[in-house]
């Protein structure tokens, strides 16, 4: 009766089945390389690069406070020049 098992078996359980180890990334490194060679490899990671800056000032803008509504001149609407200019846009729609 064997009762002990080698120190590897439970480790290579644990990823036998969607595990994912240095050397898979590696491989995939090296087939993406293969596949769009290392100048466009360096120019998407320079576009992401610029993206991630773009975002980062676009939330840095949205930090800062933007005018109260008690600095800017409030418009008074005339009702009864609103009315005559639909009046009149309904008008010429017909004609």
């Amino acid at each position: 009766m064997d009762t002990t098992a080698p120190r590897s078996e439970p480790f290579r359980r644990s990823f036998a089945m969607g595990g994912v180890s240095i050397w898979h990334w590696i491989v995939v490194g090296v087939i993406v390389m293969l596949l769009f060679g290392r100048g466009k490899v360096s120019e998407l990671m320079g576009d992401v690069a610029k993206g991630i800056k773009s975002f980062k000032k676009g939330m840095a803008e949205d930090d800062e406070p933007t005018p109260s509504a008690s600095n800017v001149d409030p418009k008074v609407i005339d009702q009864t020049q609103a009315s005559n200019a639909a009046a009149q846009a309904k008008a010429e729609h017909k004609a």
